[in-house]
């Protein structure tokens, strides 16, 4: 059974010189893990409270949605301030729905972080480049052998993930602009948009 989210009574007056995030993640460990590491490095500028509730695409944005409207609806009565920011954190791999999850998201200005087919192309791309199309298994192997841990990422492989995180914002943003040149689909495999969350932390 899934956790619920934490209580929205709660009040809480954040402070105006940081930016709040608000981040549901479909994995309860590598998504998380990987973005409590950046949160660390830049608390001093950015808050970030992670929702408990996992799930597939679309219902992650179902309650992303609900959750912001009940955030706004305590901020206007006076129970603190509303989220500056909700991301939703997914992948595409064999997921229903995904269009029907994008339409939402727009509809309720709600940020994506997606990843096609899943997250470990953005952790291989810290590394390499993956242009051609790949199967979800066969990047989770190559991300396994490049980093060496399994679905919680370690000290050292964040830490390699630091290091490399230049180039592999590169080589997203250039796999961006080849879909867009071919017409393609920005969720097209290979693609990535987790580096507009990582940099949206770090900018802050």
């Amino acid at each position: 059974m899934r956790q619920a989210a934490g209580p929205l009574s709660r009040k809480v007056t954040r402070s105006a010189e940081r930016l709040d995030l608000l981040i549901f993640t479909e994995g309860e460990q590598t998504e998380t893990s990987y973005l409590r590491y950046w949160h660390r490095e830049f608390r001093d500028r950015v808050a970030i409270v992670f929702d408990s509730r996992h799930g597939g695409p679309k219902q992650l944005v179902e309650w992303a949605a609900s959750r912001k409207r009940d955030e706004l609806r305590s901020a206007t009565r006076g129970g603190g301030q509303a989220f500056g920011q909700v991301w939703c954190v997914f992948d595409i791999d064999a997921h229903p729905q995904i269009p029907e999850a994008i339409d939402m998201a727009h509809a309720n200005d709600i940020h994506l972080a997606i990843s096609s087919p899943c997250i470990e192309l953005w952790f291989v791309l810290h590394f390499a480049n993956q242009t051609a199309h790949i199967e979800r298994g066969d990047i989770q192997r190559r991300s396994r052998e490049l980093l060496s841990c399994e679905k919680r990422l370690t000290a050292t492989a964040l830490d390699a993930l630091r290091k490399g995180h230049a180039d592999a914002t590169i080589r997203a943003y250039a796999l961006a602009k080849k879909h867009t040149g071919d017409g393609s689909l920005p969720t097209t495999n290979p693609s990535t948009s987790i580096p507009d969350l990582v940099e949206t932390i770090r900018n802050a």
